[in-house]
Formats: C-alpha cells, structure tokens, sequence
C-alpha cells in the first residue's frame, strides 16, 4: 500500500509515522517513543478493531493502505530486532505468512526489509497457491518482482520440514501466520509453522508476531495448541484486551503499539 502523504507539519504528533525515510531504520528506542502515547490508549477487543478496521474502509481509507501501513510499521521493528540481537547482514529473515490479511502484513514486510539488502524467505503457509484475501493476494504477488527473496509455498507439514535444518542461521522469523480468527486447535500447515517458531525461538532466534502471536486470542488471551510464543508482538491502533492478559502477556513478550491511519471517525470506543 502507498505511504499517506504527508501534512505541513512536522511535529512528533503530526509526522506521518509510516514514511520509511522516519520509520524505517528508527532504533527499538527510538520506536517505542514514536508510539509511546499508543500504548496508554483504551485496550479494544478483537470483535472492535475488526469493526474499526471496516469502518476506516467505509469511509475511506482501503484496505491496502492500512495493510502497507501495518507492514511498514512491522518492517522497521524488525529492522530495529535485528541491530539490537546483533544478527549478522548475512542471517536471512523468515516471514512465515498464512492465508489471510496477517500474511499479507507479512508480505509487506517481507518487500520492505529485502529492500534494504537483507535476504528475506518469504512463505505462503497455505494449501492454496495464493492468499485468500485480494489485498493479501497481490501483496505475495508483488515479490515475484523482488530482489534478495525466495518465494516458498509451503501447503503441507513436509514443505515446512525443510525448513528446520539451519533454522538457528536465521536473523529473525516473522510469525504472520493468523490473526484475529482463530479458535479450537490449528490444522496443517498452520500447526507446523507454529512449530517451527518453536523451534527457531530454542535456537536463539528472535521471534516477532503480527497482531498476535498465533493461536493466541486477542480478546481473552487464551491460547490454542500449539501456540506461538513471541519475543516481540506489534499490535495495531490500539491495545488488545487479549495481550494484557496473564497467559497473552507471556506469550506476546513485549508489546509495541503503532498507529496505522485509522480515522477517530471510524473508533467508536
């Protein structure tokens, strides 16, 4: 999605946080005081952000614009992981992306940080050869088109093996795999994606999560199993009542709230 153009202004409250020239390459520090003030917001459920996220449609604002605003923001927290761990240049980012618009968040940041150089492994955890959502569809399309990413389309639990010999090489996994709508226990391929978070997370490997950490819900922070644990969630407008809850706080590790455009008109709460 374009980056929103930007006001006269250019005061900490009015800059527009998704430019990458002001986002991108930002430190951890340096992020978390761009979206302090986010985090002392009103938490909402994922039943309200769903709302919030068709209202900003309706009036307005596509849905691919806040899906590139969501994937830019992500883009340089990973960024920011990355030089904090000290990953070496070389260590390849996974983003693991499923079906929905978490993966096309993924896809978004899987563009953005290949373009700065790093090697990005991009997977479509999915039985379909493509997303399921147009925006999420055209987001994995546009890699095709990318230097320095592998495209992986990963539709059964053996396409995810392969990927587990030299998993403690990589820079940081990108668990894009659901957001908002899960319940009960995860099917295949879902569940080996989840695994192999698990598996990168033993090995040392930074874990970053979109939304939520898989299996996590974001009203009640009840996990599923199995169930992703995260060294770093980014949550999106507003704090999700899910990841402040005891077993969500522990599986999201730190929480980072970044705006994404929508408009007070479309929040209701």
């Amino acid at each position: 999605m374009p980056s929103p153009s930007r006001g006269p202004a250019a005061t900490p409250e009015t800059a527009d946080p998704f430019a990458p020239q002001e986002a991108l390459g930002l430190d951890l520090r340096a992020l978390r005081a761009r979206w302090a003030d986010r985090a002392d917001l009103q938490p909402m459920t994922a039943e309200e952000m769903v709302g919030a996220d068709r209202r900003a449609q309706a009036l307005g604002t596509p849905g691919r614009v806040l899906m590139e605003r969501a994937g830019t923001a992500t883009a340089a927290l990973a960024l920011a992981i990355l030089a904090d761990a000290g990953r070496p240049p070389t260590a390849p980012v996974l983003v693991l992306g499923g079906p929905g618009n978490n993966g096309g968040d993924g896809f978004v940041v899987a563009r953005l940080v290949a373009r700065t150089g790093r090697r990005v492994i991009a997977v479509l955890v999915a039985s379909e050869d493509r997303p399921r959502t147009p925006d999420a569809a055209a987001n994995w399309a546009r890699l095709a088109h990318e230097e320095c990413i592998t495209l992986v389309h990963a539709p059964a639990p053996r396409d995810i093996a392969v990927l587990e010999p030299g998993i403690e090489r990589a820079g940081l996994v990108v668990d894009a795999l659901l957001g908002t709508g899960v319940s009960g226990g995860l099917r295949e391929p879902i569940r080996s994606a989840v695994l192999l978070c698990h598996a990168a997370r033993k090995a040392g490997v930074p874990v970053l999560a979109i939304d939520v950490p898989t299996a996590v819900d974001l009203t009640s922070g009840d996990p599923s199993d199995p169930v992703v644990r995260a060294d770093v969630t980014i949550t999106f407008h507003r704090p999700k009542t899910g990841l402040l809850q005891r077993r969500g706080k522990v599986l999201a590790g730190r929480v980072l709230v970044a705006p994404i455009g929508i408009p007070a008109e479309a929040d209701r709460a």
